[in-house]
């Protein structure tokens, strides 16, 4: 089942049950009103909610409206807290063990949420088309990643029973401010959502030893960054960051742990940040020139099924604070709360 959560004014949000093609949605208020009721008492809800689920993409479900991801907060807007591999530029494997970074609950943005914070160490009136003069200029990166997430694990629990754990699958991008030079630390400025998020049985046989293999699209400015597959490119699958994150305290349920910045393989098919990609051309030309995103960037990431369609409903932002005349029309066009199918 694909879940969502709708923006209605409250720190939570109201919890809405997805079709699969991503075209209507349905309040799930006579199930559980957020997301988290629906993690904290998952055997129970759960079921319910995938038969809500499948009346929705039967056409029966007699209050179903048009889904519109404008509208939506991050999946889980306030988490128990979130974990992410450390980057580490491409000079680990597999058989590491994987440095997670923890980041406050309430950094995970929805996709239409202000991805440029007032505090953003910019520059007066710089904007995206004075980037695109400067390649060396500071500016925020972008990384595509996929996340989970979790029920309770309790503490030391191995790689195969932790991923027993993983209720939800994530689309995210991470952000960084960079400036360039070769001392300089990037600053993390937490992650973007897309709109949905879905049950690993959505993945069918893509979702497999804690790895979605799908294709996982990143573009910025309307330039294709990379085209990552979330199994190769992934380091570490899922119950081993989980069993990670869960090393020494357990996670509650509704944790978030991402699957850390794709690094293409094939260098063909892109890269999975902009920071990758410079990387790459100042290896091979000498000097980046892709430009760091600014002000009034565009940043799209989508991930599609293996029947073409959407599976997240795509992360398409402008960077900047939204014209406060769009914000009113999509608070006024939220459909009434129904609390039936």
């Amino acid at each position: 089942m694909k879940l969502a959560t709708l923006r209605d004014g409250s720190r939570d949000g109201q919890l809405i049950v997805v079709s699969r093609d991503l075209s209507l949605a349905h309040y799930a208020t006579g199930i559980a009103t957020r997301m988290q009721h629906v993690l904290d008492d998952w055997n129970f809800l759960s079921p319910q909610l995938n038969d809500l689920s499948v009346t929705l993409n039967h056409g029966k479900a007699r209050h179903a409206f048009a889904f519109d991801p404008r509208q939506c907060l991050a999946p889980l807007p306030r988490t128990c807290g979130w974990w992410v591999p450390q980057a580490t530029d491409g000079d680990a494997n597999r058989g590491d063990m994987p440095t997670l970074q923890t980041a406050p609950g309430d950094s995970l943005l929805g996709a239409c949420d202000d991805a440029w914070p007032d505090c953003m160490p910019e520059a007066e009136g710089a904007t995206v088309a004075a980037a695109d003069a400067d390649a060396q200029a500071p500016g925020l990166d972008a990384a595509a990643m996929l996340g989970v997430v979790t029920g309770d694990i309790e503490a030391g629990t191995p790689a195969a029973r932790a991923l027993e754990g993983v209720r939800l699958l994530l689309l995210m991008v991470q952000w960084h401010w960079r400036t360039p030079g070769s001392h300089t630390v990037p600053v993390p400025l937490g992650a973007t959502c897309a709109p949905v998020t879905v049950t690993p049985d959505e993945l069918g046989d893509a979702w497999t030893s804690g790895l979605a293999g799908l294709p996982v699209q990143l573009g910025a400015n309307g330039r294709r960054i990379g085209l990552c597959d979330g199994a190769q490119d992934q380091r570490w699958p899922f119950g081993v960051l989980l069993a990670r994150a869960a090393a020494w305290r357990g996670l509650n349920a509704g944790s978030v742990v991402a699957g850390g910045e794709l690094q293409c393989a094939d260098g063909s098919r892109g890269h999975g940040s902009l920071h990758q990609r410079r990387r790459h051309e100042a290896a091979e030309i000498g000097a980046p020139r892709t430009p760091l995103l600014r002000a009034g960037g565009n940043v799209r990431a989508d991930v599609r099924g293996r029947d073409g369609t959407s599976v997240f409903g795509a992360i398409d932002l402008r960077l900047g604070p939204p014209a406060a005349e769009a914000a009113d029309a999509v608070a006024s066009d939220a459909p009434p709360a129904e609390a039936t199918a």
